[in-house]
């Protein structure tokens, strides 16, 4: 399959973007529609760890999960929900498990769709299982594995397919732990890019084939992890300013499944989804506030700005006061959508998409730039040079300073700390050559001496 770059904007401005609506919406299982005027909450959760004993276990565990999830839909009035499995190590590692478990979730979905007409769709979100103790093997038998559960979950019910795959990160770990900018664009932007190039085109064959969505990717392995590293307002482990970098690098690492033939919605984890929708114009899951119950991301609001999905990132499968887990966060998803959806309805979409982005944006660095008005700056950056992959990860990394250096003179506050890391991230990438093959060669001879696990065959290099 050909591989398609962006090279433009799919929106004309800024302000055209809102939750609930995308240029190019996507249908998808039981009468839902993404990105067609509603949002719609998806839910994401994780089985016991004891439930992984055996297959038998694992599936029951995923049709309580399930029927929890259906009954206080329906039992709330949500009028849709999308189901987000991530496989545990099992399914991935072992493709029929995951695809069991596909076939008992859809067959459930199906009975509360024909019974209460509620709107819904099942993703089914692959585990790289490409990374070994010592490395990363991007070829070879488990990446035959890593496909096959693919093939064998979009013939067995799922209706979306995704992965948070992990090309590039043996440097990115290496150079992130020293503030190695170039070994950071290097990771993200040219080996992650490169990775996703090749398997979101053998995915997006696979849904074409099987008549399911190729849904899309995120760099959590990645930004994300510099984002955790990064930590709350008071830690030091890593500068925000440079968590945010990498985060722009990453979406047009992120661009390259919808180039390769994804068609959206993007993954909640990717908070450099907003990006991805400006230049592209698929439809996004987003998780924020939400995401409490697995991580804390000091922009909960902001990144309902435009959504389509509205997620809850995962929470393990067990009881609460107000029942299982599932169905709590559920609910609490489906208000959120509603509050969106209402505003759809009345046409005041614009005035709460503006709430929620002020309301986090001045909070961080992280906040600052991915609010949708600088997001679509990063997003312009990078369609600037959309053929090149080396340029438009490093445009995406200068825009993103330029935008925290406005911010800082105005309501953004910086740290020493945080101002220190800015200048020498800018003075690091205003260094790097115009010239891609000279960046390519000059990092593929420095990281094959200095990271030992870091293997070119994996990229075709």
């Amino acid at each position: 399959m050909a591989v398609n770059r962006f090279t433009k904007m799919a929106y004309s401005t800024a302000d055209e973007m809102v939750f609930g609506r995308a240029v190019k919406p996507v249908k998808t299982g039981l009468g839902l529609e993404i990105g067609a005027g509603y949002t719609t909450p998806e839910v994401n959760y994780a089985p016991r760890p004891e439930a992984g004993a055996s297959k038998e276990k694992l599936i029951k565990e995923y049709e309580r999960i399930t029927t929890d999830i259906m009954a206080r839909m329906v039992q709330i009035g949500a009028p849709s929900v999308v189901l987000e499995t991530e496989h545990v190590q099992q399914m991935s590692n072992n493709p029929s498990w995951g695809a069991e478990v596909a076939h008992a979730q859809k067959a459930i979905m199906e009975d509360y769709h024909d019974e209460h007409g509620i709107k819904c769709a099942l993703r089914h979100t692959i585990g790289d299982i490409r990374e070994s103790r010592d490395y990363l093997q991007l070829r070879g038998d488990k990446y035959n594995t890593f496909i096959e559960a693919f093939e064998q979950c979009a013939q067995n019910g799922a209706d979306m397919l995704s992965v948070e795959s992990m090309g590039g990160k043996e440097v990115f770990d290496y150079a992130i732990l020293r503030n190695d900018m170039p070994g950071v664009l290097f990771g993200i932007g040219v080996l992650g890019s490169m990775d996703m190039e090749m398997i979101w085109s053998d995915i997006a064959n696979i849904a074409k084939k099987n008549k399911v969505v190729a849904a899309g990717d995120t760099d959590c392995a990645q930004a994300n992890t510099a984002m955790f590293i990064a930590g709350g307002l008071l830690d030091k482990n890593l500068a925000h300013t440079i968590a945010i970098i990498a985060r722009a690098i990453s979406a047009a690492r992120t661009l390259v499944a919808y180039e390769a033939g994804a068609t959206g919605p993007g993954k909640d984890c990717g908070y450099e989804n907003t990006i991805v929708k400006s230049v592209s114009g698929v439809p996004i899951a987003q998780e924020g506030k939400t995401s409490t119950c697995a991580h804390s991301d000091l922009m909960g609001n902001l990144t309902m700005q435009c959504c389509d999905l509205w997620s809850n990132e995962s929470v393990e499968y067990h009881g609460e006061f107000g029942g299982t887990t599932v169905q709590c966060w559920s609910e609490t998803l489906a208000y959120d959508c509603a509050l969106m959806n209402v505003a759809l309805n009345s046409g005041n979409e614009k005035i709460l998409r503006d709430l929620f982005a002020a309301s986090d944006m001045y909070r961080d660095a992280q906040g600052y730039v991915l609010a949708y008005q600088n997001a679509y700056r990063v997003g312009e950056a990078i369609a600037r040079d959309g053929n090149d992959i080396y340029l438009r990860a490093r445009n995406a990394a200068i825009e993103s300073i330029k935008i925290v250096e406005e911010g800082a003179g105005g309501k953004l506050e910086l740290s020493r700390f945080e101002t220190k890391a800015l200048a020498d991230a800018k003075a690091a990438f205003e260094a790097l050559t115009d010239d891609s093959d000279k960046f390519m060669s000059d990092n593929l001879d420095k990281y094959k001496k200095e990271v030992k696990v870091f293997l070119p065959e994996n990229y075709g290099l």
